[in-house]
């Protein structure tokens, strides 16, 4: 049934695509960062679903009449570079096969990022993007978060099989960064149901974290919350809400839960701390040897025997920073760390041009909330290899957009013929 309730659902809306691209936009972002079809148990499971949606996504752009406006930027720009610099690669990729396979799927990613700057205009789409990430990832901290109250903390909390997020760890970085989003979803419900609604899906969400057991996830997490604080503009009211969040979700964790969090401290006994040592090891050896690095998937126990400082312990990158740096080389780190200080800088002008404007409170504090995603990602990408995760990208994206908005907007005051005052005496 769930198969059959997908095609339905996906083929369904596709004609919408071709009328309207936004909507493709929504279908992608959807499918992919709650991947449905791995919920499935038959001949969904594997359809190319993404596939099939970019194809008409693109189709949609060129037959359809929506207007189109792409932000050409440094920032975009350099994403560009970024994604023509890991193009070629792959073109020497140490292995050949599963770099293949890689560039396709970011491939598609940066394809879908691209058509978000294009596509999405207007301020109801801006927050239709913001709501599809939030209850996208939202619905693996509900149901997570369930999980935990259920099994009162006992078991970790997984993402779908043969996802990108499958792993605890990863599922638990993508709860973190998607939380502030969920958090201005919350702030801005107008009805009282749907707020309620939103509390109780951020305090599962919550829960959902540490039932994860994801130590990399928690210590993002504990940055991402102090730069909440920061962030802010209501902090008395933030913290009387992190003061009742937090404590309900360490009070359903059992003892061996606190007991993993302490061994964070252990890292020189840790055979996992050391394990990624040794691949970040493994990395700087490959991006000094390989000036463009081993490419896509180079991470593997065949290379480990050539470059790792211990050749016989392999692990995965476990860092973002690691992982670019060993697939594509110095070059291709300067790029990723560029196009992180881009996307941030696109976010202070956001909040300089929204400053003393309650008009724009609403993209202010969606900016803000962008942001904090951002250093929640960073912070716990920082020991996950979830360097092209399309999150992130997506978090990039409504930054992107919502500058482009403003200047559209300002364009438009500015462009407003002046108002012309009637002449009492000509009044009859």
């Amino acid at each position: 049934m769930r198969d059959i309730a997908l095609f339905c659902i996906i083929f369904g809306l596709l004609p919408f695509v071709l009328k309207n691209p936004f909507a493709g936009v929504m279908l992608f972002t959807w499918v992919s960062l709650m991947n449905p079809h791995r919920l499935t148990y038959g001949a969904a499971y594997n359809f190319p679903f993404a596939a099939v949606i970019v194809v008409f996504t693109l189709a949609g752009l060129v037959i359809s009449n929506q207007k189109k406006r792409f932000p050409v930027n440094a920032l975009t720009v350099t994403l560009l570079l970024f994604m023509v610099w890991m193009s070629v690669t792959t073109l020497f990729a140490l292995e050949p096969e599963r770099a293949a396979g890689e560039w396709d799927r970011v491939s598609k990613t940066m394809m879908l990022f691209a058509v978000v700057l294009l596509t999405v205009n207007t301020k109801k789409e801006i927050q239709l993007f913001a709501w599809i990430i939030g209850l996208s990832i939202g619905f693996f901290g509900f149901k997570g978060g369930v999980f935990t109250v259920l099994t009162g903390g006992s078991s970790h909390v997984y993402g779908p099989e043969g996802s990108y997020i499958s792993d605890n760890n990863a599922l638990a970085l993508a709860m973190i960064t998607a939380l502030p989003i969920i958090w201005y979803l919350w702030m801005t419900c107008k009805r009282g149901s749907l707020r309620y609604a939103m509390l109780g899906l951020l305090i599962l969400t919550t829960l959902a974290v540490v039932g994860s057991y994801s130590r990399g996830a928690i210590l993002g997490g504990a940055v991402m919350v102090l730069f909440l604080l920061f962030k802010s503009k209501n902090k008395m009211a933030t913290i009387v809400s992190l003061a009742l969040i937090i404590p309900i979700a360490l009070v359903v964790m059992p003892e061996q839960w606190f007991d993993r969090m302490h061994s964070i401290d252990q890292y020189s006994t840790d055979q996992s701390a050391l394990g990624r040592l040794n691949a970040w090891g493994f990395a700087l050896k490959v991006a000094g040897s390989k000036i463009m690095g081993g490419g896509y998937e180079c991470f593997t126990p065949r290379q480990f025997v050539v470059y790792a400082p211990d050749p016989y312990n392999f692990h995965a990158a476990h860092s973002i920073y690691f992982q670019v740096l060993g697939e594509h080389g110095y070059i291709g780190i300067a790029l990723f760390l560029l196009f992180i200080f881009l996307a941030w800088r696109t976010g202070t002008r956001i909040l300089k041009t929204c400053n003393n404007r309650p008009e724009l409170d609403w993209a202010s504090n969606l900016a803000a909330m962008c942001q904090v995603s951002m250093v929640g990602f960073l912070a716990g990408g920082a020991f996950l290899t979830l360097a092209y995760y399309d999150l992130f990208y997506d978090i990039v994206a409504v930054l992107v957009v919502l500058e482009k908005y403003l200047q559209h907007a300002e364009q438009n005051v500015t462009d407003s013929p002046p108002v012309t005052l009637a002449n009492p005496a000509q009044e009859t």
